[in-house]
Parts: C-alpha cells; sequence; structure tokens
C-alpha cells in the first residue's frame, strides 16, 4: 500500500513500505512539523486580486504550511488571501502591506465565514480555519475579550475603568462628531469635578483646585446662558428706574412737581422743574436689594427742556445710607455732577451721559434704607441753560455680586 498525506501535508507511510528512506521521510515529517507549529513566511501580495495559499505534500514549500504569515508589498486595490479547503489549523497574520486597501482572508472556495483586515489596520490577527469539506471558514480569534483592542481601531469599550485618561483635543459622539473641545494649560492647577447624586439630590459640577476658584461659562458672540430655555441671571450691572413721582420736592428750595400736557390725549409730562436761578432739591429712597455690592453708583437724568435754550444744565446726585435703629438726620455724602446741554426744542426727551461714580455715604449694607437728593447746580458758572429743566426721572445703575437676593 502506498503512502497518503494530511491535509496539511505530513506523510503517512502504509506499513512495510519507504524501506530505507524511512528515516529521511520521518525527519521530512518532523521538519515540516516544526514548520506548521512554529514556521515564519514573508509573503509578497503587492498589488490586487487573490493570492492563494498552497500545500506541498511531504515538503517544506507549502505557503499554507507555516504558523506566521506576514504579508508585505503596495496594495493597489483590494486584495484576498485563500486558504485550501480541509485545511484545519490557526495562524498568525501580519498585515505589513502598504496603502489604504483591505485584506480579506478566506477560503478558495465556498461561503464560509471570512475575516478583513480594514483599510488601516496594519496589525495582528489571530484567526482559526475550520477545515469544512465545501464551506470552510476562517475567523478571527479572541482572547478573553469580543473585539481586539488596537491603537489604530476603532473598537466599543463596555465596562472599562479608565484611570486617570489623557484626552487630546475633543471628545466626539457616536456620530464621529465633537461633543466637547478641550484645551491645556501648561501651568493648570485647578479643574472641574464632577459629583453624581442619590435619589432627591441633584449631581454636583465645582470648581476645585486653590482655596477660591471661580467657575467661568462663557457664551460664545451674543448668546447667553440658559437653563432649559430661559436665561439665568447672572450678577453684575443693574439699572433701576426712579421716576419723577416717586420723588419729592425738598422742603428747602423744592424743585416744582408738574403734570404738563402735550397735546390732549398724547402723553402727559410728570415732572419735576428745576429752576435756572436757584440750586433747587428733590429727594427719594431706595432699598436696594440684597444682592448689591454695597459699592458706588452712577446715574443717568432723563429730562426736557422748558425753552429752545441749547444751554448747558447742571444736574448733580448724592446718596446716604441708614440702617436699622439709626438716626436719619445725617448729611448726605458727595455730590457727582454731570452736564447735558439743552437740545433746543420743547418736549423733546434729552438723555444725559452716565455720571462718574457716586460714593453713597454712611456704612452701607444689607437692609438699609439709602436716601438720595438730585438738584440742579443752577448758580454753578457753568450752568447756562436759561429755563426751567423739567427731570422726568433717573436711571440708577448699581453692581450686584450674587445671583439672587435668597
Amino acid at each position: 500500500m502506498a503512502s497518503t498525506f494530511t491535509d496539511l501535508g505530513l506523510e503517512l507511510m502504509a506499513t512495510g513500505e519507504n524501506a530505507g528512506t524511512w528515516g529521511t521521510k520521518t525527519n521530512a515529517n518532523l521538519s515540516l512539523v516544526e514548520q506548521l507549529t512554529g514556521g515564519y513566511l514573508s509573503l509578497a501580495v503587492a498589488g490586487s486580486g487573490t493570492t492563494a495559499l498552497s500545500i506541498a505534500e511531504g515538503a517544506l514549500t507549502g505557503t499554507a504550511q507555516h504558523r506566521v504569515i506576514e504579508l508585505t508589498g503596495a496594495l493597489t486595490g483590494s486584495r484576498i488571501l485563500t486558504f485550501p479547503l480541509l485545511t484545519e489549523n490557526f495562524y498568525f497574520i501580519k498585515n505589513s502591506t502598504t496603502n489604504a486597501e483591505t485584506l480579506q482572508l478566506k477560503a478558495v472556495s465556498g461561503s464560509g465565514a471570512t475575516v478583513t483586515f480594514a483599510t488601516d489596520n496594519k496589525g495582528w490577527k489571530l484567526i482559526y480555519v475550520d477545515g469544512v469539506a465545501t464551506n470552510t471558514g476562517v475567523y478571527e480569534a479572541t482572547i478573553g475579550e469580543a473585539n481586539e483592542v488596537t491603537l489604530t481601531g476603532t473598537q466599543t469599550l463596555t465596562n472599562k475603568t479608565l484611570t486617570s485618561p489623557k484626552i487630546g483635543t475633543s471628545i466626539l459622539d457616536t456620530n464621529g462628531n465633537e461633543l466637547a473641545l478641550l484645551t491645556a494649560t501648561g501651568s493648570a492647577v485647578n479643574e472641574f469635578t464632577l459629583a453624581n447624586a442619590a435619589s432627591g439630590a441633584g449631581p454636583t459640577l465645582s470648581s476645585t483646585g486653590e482655596t477660591n476658584v471661580d467657575i467661568n461659562i462663557n457664551p460664545k458672540g451674543t448668546g447667553v446662558l440658559k437653563s432649559a430655555t430661559a436665561a439665568v441671571k447672572i450678577a453684575g450691572l443693574e439699572t433701576m428706574w426712579v421716576p419723577s413721582s416717586a420723588m419729592y420736592g425738598a422742603t428747602t428750595n423744592p424743585a416744582d412737581a408738574q403734570q404738563v400736557e402735550t397735546t390732549a390725549t398724547r402723553p402727559d409730562m410728570k415732572v419735576l422743574d428745576f429752576d435756572a436761578g436757584t440750586d433747587e432739591f428733590a429727594q427719594f429712597s431706595v432699598a436696594f436689594p440684597k444682592s448689591w455690592n454695597e459699592g458706588t453708583v452712577t446715574y443717568q437724568v432723563y429730562w426736557t427742556p422748558a425753552s429752545t435754550n441749547t444751554g448747558d444744565c447742571i444736574f448733580g446726585l448724592q446718596g446716604v445710607a441708614v440702617g436699622d435703629n439709626d438716626t436719619i438726620d445725617v448729611v448726605y455724602g458727595t455730590a457727582v455732577n454731570i452736564t447735558d446741554a439743552g437740545i433746543g426744542t420743547v418736549e423733546d426727551q434729552q438723555v444725559s451721559a452716565v455720571s462718574s461714580a457716586v460714593t453713597i455715604a454712611g456704612s452701607p449694607a444689607v437692609d438699609q434704607l439709602t436716601y438720595f437728593q438730585l438738584f440742579r447746580d443752577a448758580n454753578a458758572g457753568g450752568d447756562t441753560f436759561s429755563a426751567d429743566a423739567r427731570v422726568l426721572g433717573i436711571k440708577i445703575f448699581f453692581t450686584t455680586d450674587a445671583a439672587n437676593d435668597a
């Protein structure tokens, strides 16, 4: 009986055969076994199309008879590497080709499973060829995990713990679009800390690092900071409108309260008339919100001229804060003046420039009442407006340092 060969090319010698050559053939088989278990082959597969691996019976020349196969060459299109049918074995395949082309591993015929190197995967694959007679399948073998994690591949990590990972310039969503951009500060010592929360409490975003650290949230362009669809109030410069109807003439040299009709059924003007020849005064009080920073204020005067004169009109404002159980018989703080030229048209509305800082006298604090005195400095040499200045009201600018008055 003649010798036969296995699907991997090993010679099975019949009894009584190969007299005198048995040792040579046995040594050839052992060499082939060694090659099958640990042999390395560098195989050029440049170009495109299909390259078939082969089995050489009783010889070491078959390309499918190596454990490790490294594929080399410049691909010009998709490449296919085929394995012989009936060949049951496992291989380490290294894709060392160049150019961004796919490289598929499959059986020489049939529709069994296949394994493909993606265009950007120039790494290793451990595969198993099942050797099914007419429909051999090629499978990628994994150890411990469902997918191999590579430096260049795209994988989904599930239930993995990342300890202090370094992320580049962005975090992408599942569609590959930018979700968050990151910048690096070489000397950074402050950062965000995220904390989740148990039932009934909200999660927390904190600024941490040094002892006192702000959180800066900066909308772009004309965008505003919102919670859901509502804008979030931000501490900073605020305004307060004080109409002339909320003011009263001082007991000494009072401004004259008037209601002036423009045209019937059109807006009447509630005004305080300040005389051109005498310093006259009006007063009002304000309980500032708790969020006020108790600092200086500024103001604008809204007024209308009683004549067509275009001379300069000088207004002044001064204030003093009074607390619980304090006397109200106190001196106002230093007045701050602003000058506005007459517009030259009766009943036209005028708005002055914003004044410089007005310091409130006393010791401003929460729950105090601030008394203000508005006047026209008619006796000043620079006040040249020759008629009554009719004040409609003033706008006070103040600064808050808290988001609410809680």
